[in-house]
């Protein structure tokens, strides 16, 4: 790939909501656009071009996105009047299901496409600098966005995502990621495994696997049989200097056998799944039209932790599905109580426009709503902090990612996907070392090297915002 020299270099802004599938999607049509000489800036302030990624699962998407492009059309009309110009874009999952609503509310933005469309970005560029009018992209084209993105990427650095499934076949009641991702596609074994070697080449120590269902993952593999995910991580894991493998989000009634045993056998697969449930309540679940009932998420959690006993566990729940009674509340409540989590995601309800539940009867009020939530997030938090608790103590690989906030000390990450934060020279950056873990914070650990055992703890301790 041609590196454009400084003057002829141009200013991309991305900013990018939702998933982690986003954040690997922003770094891509970062890829795409690099030989066009969009090179990534951090402000949206002087850019060429903007691109805001957006995503259609958290509460009131749209109102935000709308918001932003408000804020952004000030810009671009300050960059046209001083005889520049702004391309403007709206990427992904909001973009998909209401690219005629942004055109229609928002007629400055130059390109509208979902999220199977964006290694064609550079031909929507050419296309909006010729034509009046928004360039819109939301097919879902029968050729495969993988196989048009360019193999050279941009380092992620200690840390990336990696995307080999994408799509949903489920059509859950609540959820829109089957009409704006797709039917499941997975990619080849060895697409998988090269772009893997090249993220561990640019400095990658940890990947994490992505997919809406990644544990429905059915690549080809050599030969033309297919792979499943544990087969893969199997692969991936002989790849010399990557350290570690993770993988979300998953489906429990995808976690066959294999997968299970790739917790037990491979050291590199992290002791830490994220596997949502949503509800404890058969009736609620059934409503959902998730596949499976509570005692079938329990006994998958029983295979887990039989696999991998130090297994961490976190998961996504809903309060107040249209029909959820106060007794199918209290049956959500009796199973994180057993399950125990070290982290959770919750939220309450809210409708997403062409979804079946969106138009169920018994819609829950708000206030009830409110309520139940506020009693699970207690809950869970209460889980949380004792797990973090008991972390207190142990000597633990530590990943060390970059610096932290105060001077000589660097953050990492725990096995169990904590933050951690301890005194450490830069030049250990992208190495795992044995940390002993000395107090838990609500949201990090933090520790000393267990080599320097002897030396007093004096840096203040680092806590970051939830993500």
């Amino acid at each position: 790939m041609t590196v454009p020299d400084a003057a002829t270099r141009k200013r991309l802004f991305l900013r990018t909501w939702g998933c982690q599938m986003n954040v690997y999607d922003s770094t891509r049509m970062a890829d795409v656009l690099a030989p066009l000489g969009y090179a990534p800036v951090e402000a949206p302030e002087g850019a060429d071009m903007v691109i805001l990624n957006t995503c259609h699962i958290r509460e009131k998407a749209s109102e935000k996105l709308f918001s932003e492009l408000g804020r952004l059309r000030e810009m671009k009309r300050e960059r046209e009047a001083a005889g520049g110009g702004m391309v403007l874009a709206v990427a992904g999952c909001v973009a998909q299901a209401e690219g005629a609503e942004i055109t229609r509310r928002a007629p400055w933005v130059d390109i509208v496409l979902g999220p199977q469309t964006y290694h064609r970005l550079p031909e929507m560029v050419a296309r909006a600098s010729r034509a009046a009018g928004a360039v819109i992209e939301t097919e879902m084209p029968v050729e495969q966005k993988f196989d048009h993105l360019p193999e050279q990427a941009a380092s992620q650095g200690i840390t990336a995502f990696l995307t080999v499934q994408e799509g949903c076949d489920n059509f859950c009641s609540f959820c829109v990621v089957p009409y704006t991702r797709g039917a499941e596609y997975s990619r080849p074994a060895a697409a998988v495994v090269a772009e893997a070697r090249r993220l561990v080449a640019g400095g990658a120590r940890e990947i994490t696997l992505l997919g809406q269902n990644v544990n429905a993952y059915h690549g080809e593999g050599p030969g033309g049989r297919a792979w499943g995910l544990g087969r893969l991580i199997r692969e991936l894991a002989e790849i010399p200097g990557l350290l570690r493998l993770r993988y979300t989000t998953s489906h429990p009634r995808d976690m066959d056998d294999d997968l299970v045993a790739a917790h037990r056998d491979i050291p590199a697969l992290m002791p830490y799944l994220h596997l949502p449930v949503q509800s404890g309540s058969d009736r609620v679940l059934a409503a959902m039209n998730r596949g499976h009932t509570a005692a079938e998420f329990l006994a998958v959690v029983e295979r887990l932790r039989e696999a991998q006993p130090d297994l961490a566990l976190s998961s996504d729940f809903i309060a107040g599905h249209p029909g959820e009674t106060a007794e199918d509340f209290a049956q959500t409540m009796a199973l994180v109580e057993r399950v125990g989590f070290a982290l959770a995601y919750s939220f309450k309800y809210s409708p997403r426009p062409g979804t079946p539940a969106a138009g169920a009867p018994f819609q829950v009020p708000e206030a009830e709503k409110d309520a139940r939530l506020q009693a699970l997030q207690t809950l869970l938090r209460a889980q949380q902090d004792e797990f973090n608790r008991s972390r207190v103590g142990l000597v633990a690989p530590v990943l060390l990612t970059g610096p932290g906030r105060h001077p000589g000390q660097v953050a990492g990450r725990s096995p169990w996907l904590q933050p951690v934060h301890l005194a450490a020279p830069l030049d250990m950056v992208g190495r795992e070392v044995p940390v002993r873990i000395l107090a838990a914070h609500p949201n990090s650990l933090s520790g000393l090297l267990a080599a320097a055992e002897g030396a007093p703890a004096s840096l203040p301790a680092e806590e970051p915002a939830p993500a």
